[in-house]
């Protein structure tokens, strides 16, 4: 399974805001066994929203993530710029609206549905509405092809409950079953560049999505011994030949640092 992440915001990509949302949704994706290709993010930008959306889809993953833009301020115009992409008009949905007066209501909130809040119900023609449990604006989900797109909100505590009630369990039926595994060695004495020809020859001896080897350097120990953590991660849908090829793996690893003279710790 192939998934996008369209992420929108300007404060992202001026330093103003960490883009955790990305970080977390990576990890969620990796850990469900589905396959994040590309992470892209924009500015509040409506021309830039439509044009990054089609090239998403002229892609056609299997599933495309957006974050932000859905709340009823002027710069938020995701769900415009989806339109757009997807030839279709904007209009108010009145399930949408009914999502929003329940917002309202569950946290006893006084309210009118003016222009500015139907803002946030006003969702691509032929879209599906989802409620928000933790703030207002509902998410939205489409499709395009074979390519289904959920547009989810900016606000990490809301992002994260609508994908985990409504995106982690269809990845998972995708996906099917899967089992992930993980070592990490930090060690000393060895650098990159010593240990690299091993690593390459035993990526190059396992199926590309059944092992991920990566080395992260950690800089140097009292200014002079280099230090390393060497990431091995074995996945795959049989819990046994994960567990086996992690052994397998950690134990021809373990050897090459020895023999390099380094130390795990």
């Amino acid at each position: 399974m192939i998934v996008e992440i369209l992420c929108v915001g300007s404060e992202l990509l001026s330093g103003i805001t960490l883009n955790s949302n990305a970080h977390w949704l990576a990890g969620q994706i990796a850990k469900a066994g589905a396959t994040l290709s590309r992470i892209t993010v924009i500015a509040d930008d409506l021309a830039e929203i439509s044009s990054a959306v089609k090239e998403c889809l002229r892609r056609a993953p299997d599933l495309l993530i957006t974050t932000g833009g859905l709340g009823a301020t002027y710069d938020d115009m995701t769900l415009e710029g989806v339109a757009i992409a997807l030839g279709k008009k904007s209009k108010i949905d009145d399930s949408a609206v009914e999502m929003i007066k329940q917002s309202y209501a569950r946290r006893s909130l006084k309210h009118e549905m003016n222009n500015v809040r139907l803002k946030m119900a006003t969702i691509p023609e032929g879209s599906t509405p989802i409620q928000n449990p933790v703030g207002s604006a509902p998410a939205v989900m489409d499709r395009y092809g074979k390519t289904t797109i959920f547009c989810l909100q900016g606000v990490p505590s809301e992002m994260q409950a609508i994908f985990n009630e409504h995106i982690m369990p269809a990845i998972k039926d995708q996906v099917g079953r899967f089992v992930i595994r993980e070592i990490n060695y930090n060690t000393r004495g060895v650098t990159e560049a010593m240990i690299a020809p091993a690593l390459l020859k035993i990526v190059r001896s396992n199926a590309k999505d059944a092992l991920y080897v990566k080395t992260h350097p950690k800089g140097y120990y009292r200014n002079s011994t280099p230090q390393i953590r060497i990431q091995l991660v074995s996945r795959g849908s049989d819990e046994k030949k994960v567990k086996k090829t992690l052994e397998a793996v950690a134990g021809k690893i373990e050897k090459e640092i020895a023999n390099l003279g380094g130390k795990i710790m």
